[in-house]
């Protein structure tokens, strides 16, 4: 991850592990450095925190590190959504993890192979340590960050909607201590002279004057700078007034889809064109109090057929060209969802390899209105219109401050929108040329095709050495026939147990 993005949980399993006595050493891995040299011989235990995206990777630094004597736990949404695959390279998989979980797995830090436990804490925590007791870990970690550096925080935990694909969906919602918020504000304004905070609750401000109340103790009005990901049903006039007196710069709304979710973009049962012209008024209301404005979209959703979906959206962007849209391809992450049940019934999901599950370079769900070329045919026109020239100079002109305009202009001509566009391009020729391409596709063979294989090689680098057999594949399946089986394995701690570094 880009150290701006960086979780907040592996730095509160290191704080966990400091606080239980234990030598820590703590990397924040962005994809630039040499991992292999960073990785010292002498390891006891090692955490690997990833999504789904970078399992392959953990895959093998986990099997490096095995190689050195070390045990190793993978924690984090990939081991929520895949932990039998995950157990299969790993001597601990956590899903909700406490500081209870942690305790238990320095006590035994025993290799369990060639399947690892299972654990799990019966919900997320109550408490987490703040900004202040974890600041050594922070501190490493915007070491790597470049100019603009994000303080992570976080307020809550679960979410009070329930989005059919989303990881929180089912996770009921929770607050985290509102004096610890305010106390890490404090502290963090004695380390910078103006502070920049991302917060990572699921969905900012659903207790919304709680958390304004405890940000204005804490803070001079305007003294911090907030970004934050919410939901367009909290974004009221009234709310936006306040967030924008206590210094929000960037608010990542989801509107999701135009017909479907109208609880959480407040439309209700409003649907298509109807929905686009609510939705849109909605945020130049929004823009006329926070700079800069990320509205998320899921594309392949069952509910959208035809070309509609797609000319929403480019009307919308038309009507709204200061908002930067964030598009994802619908994606079924294990169990993540249970939705994920319902496609795995139906066979809709592929076994493609988890190093493109990052809701843009494969989508592992087929869809159920259109063909693959015609998928993609809409996905490129869209991508094309939201990233060509024309869009790009009317997105710079409609945001007024320098950062925000510069921030999506460079967005547009990286990889987020000139490489993405790029390569589905290359996606849909394959579609057309590539017969074993598109079998794998049909989900009539599960033979990886080599563009997949030679581009995770490529990605790896030297790591790829380190990819255990077999790990480029996995069971699309596996919560489907995993159901009747129990996913936690209560944990037999030893008699004693030796100190882990």
């Amino acid at each position: 991850m880009h150290a701006n993005l960086a979780s907040i949980m592996p730095q509160i399993v290191a704080t966990w592990c400091e606080q239980d006595g234990h030598d820590v050493t703590f990397i924040c891995y962005t994809g630039r450095e040499s991992i292999t040299d960073e990785i010292p011989d002498d390891w006891d235990l090692v955490f690997i925190s990833a999504f789904t995206q970078a399992a392959q990777l953990s895959y093998a630094i986990s099997a490096l590190c095995r190689d050195r004597g070390a045990v190793t736990v993978l924690g984090g949404p990939h081991a929520r959504c895949y932990p039998e695959d995950s157990a299969k390279y790993f001597d601990y998989v956590v899903g909700f993890a406490d500081d209870g979980i942690i305790k238990d797995i320095l006590s035994d830090c025993c290799e369990h192979r060639p399947v690892g436990m299972q654990l799990s804490a019966s919900s997320q925590p109550q408490f987490l340590p703040g900004v202040e007791e974890r600041w050594k870990y922070v501190e490493q970690t915007l070491e790597k960050a470049p100019l603009i550096k994000l303080v992570p925080m976080i307020g809550s935990l679960g979410c009070p909607y329930t989005c059919s694909f989303c990881i929180d969906s089912e996770v009921p919602y929770q607050t985290m201590d509102f004096e610890v918020l305010s106390n890490d504000l404090r502290f963090l304004r004695t380390k910078y002279k103006r502070p920049r905070v991302g917060w990572h609750d699921p969905n900012f401000g659903v207790r919304f004057n709680d958390y304004m109340d405890a940000i204005e103790d804490a803070v001079p009005a305007g003294s911090v700078d907030f970004a934050a990901e919410s939901t367009l049903s909290l974004l009221k006039e009234d709310h936006l007034k306040r967030l924008q007196r206590n210094g929000f710069k960037a608010i990542l709304p989801g509107i999701e889809s135009w017909y479907d979710l109208g609880q959480k973009s407040k439309t209700g049962k409003c649907q298509g064109l109807d929905k686009v012209k609510q939705v849109s008024e909605h945020i130049a209301l929004i823009q006329e109090y926070i700079p800069y404005l990320q509205a998320n979209f899921v594309l392949g959703l069952d509910s959208d057929a035809g070309p509609e979906p797609f000319e929403l959206t480019k009307r919308f962007l038309d009507l709204s060209p200061g908002a930067f849209p964030g598009y994802s391809l619908l994606s079924a992450f294990g169990r993540a969802a249970p939705l994920n049940l319902e496609y795995q019934r139906n066979d809709r999901v592929l076994p493609f390899p988890f190093h493109f599950l990052n809701n843009n370079h494969a989508m592992n769900v087929k869809p159920a209105n259109y063909a693959w070329p015609e998928f993609y045919d809409h996905v490129i026109d869209l991508t094309r219109h939201t990233f060509s020239w024309r869009a790009i100079g009317r997105r710079f002109r409609a945001v007024r401050t320098a950062i925000p305009r510069w921030m999506n202009v460079v967005r547009a001509v990286s990889s987020e929108g000139f490489g993405r566009l790029k390569y589905y391009r290359e996606i849909r020729r394959r579609l057309d040329e590539d017969l074993p391409f598109r079998r794998y596709f049909e989900g009539e063979t599960t033979d990886l095709p080599e563009f997949f294989r030679e581009r995770v090689k490529h990605d790896l680098g030297p790591l790829w050495h380190w990819l255990p057999k077999g790990a480029l594949f996995h069971d699309p399946n596996a919560y489907l026939n995993a159901e009747a089986i129990p996913a936690v394995t209560p944990l037999t701690l030893k008699a004693s147990a030796p100190t882990a570094n």
